[in-house]
């Protein structure tokens, strides 16, 4: 037996007072932020670092919302070496401090009426994902 290997990554959907929704440009297009969980790191700080790399905001964690998996593997961004699948967590968060600003990933961020986010999000995952969001009922 092959033993798995997986990447986990956190997606956080932020909400300000407003109940807009943090939207970050990355190259594929717009998308909520998040990644990769790094050595050494839980869940939460994860999340709480990739969602100020990529806006420069702090947020408040919430609640989770959906568990997602990517079953194939694809060429990295290298070209050479294979990305394994991804275990995917995402999380409600809320805004509770700093300014919006680009990052060395992002060449855009903004906040978004909930209306219009499914305007802005063009790739078919990242869609449905953010649908969750919005049908979540609390269980």
């Amino acid at each position: 037996m092959i033993m798995p290997t997986h990447i986990v990554a956190v997606g956080g959907i932020v909400e300000n007072e407003k109940g807009e929704i943090l939207l970050v440009k990355v190259r594929n297009g717009w998308v909520f932020p998040g990644g990769q969980v790094e050595v050494g790191e839980n869940l939460i700080e994860a999340l709480m670092r990739e969602i100020k790399e990529e806006s420069g905001i702090d947020i408040t964690v919430s609640h989770l919302i959906g568990v997602y998996s990517n079953t194939s593997t694809y060429p990295g961004y290298n070209g050479v070496d294979m990305v394994p699948t991804k275990v995917m967590m995402d999380f409600v968060c809320t805004y509770s401090g700093g300014e919006l600003c680009t990052s060395d990933e992002t060449s855009d961020c903004r906040w978004v009426p909930q209306s219009d986010v499914l305007h802005y999000i063009t790739a078919p995952a990242i869609r449905e994902r953010f649908q969750a969001y919005l049908e979540f009922s609390g269980t």
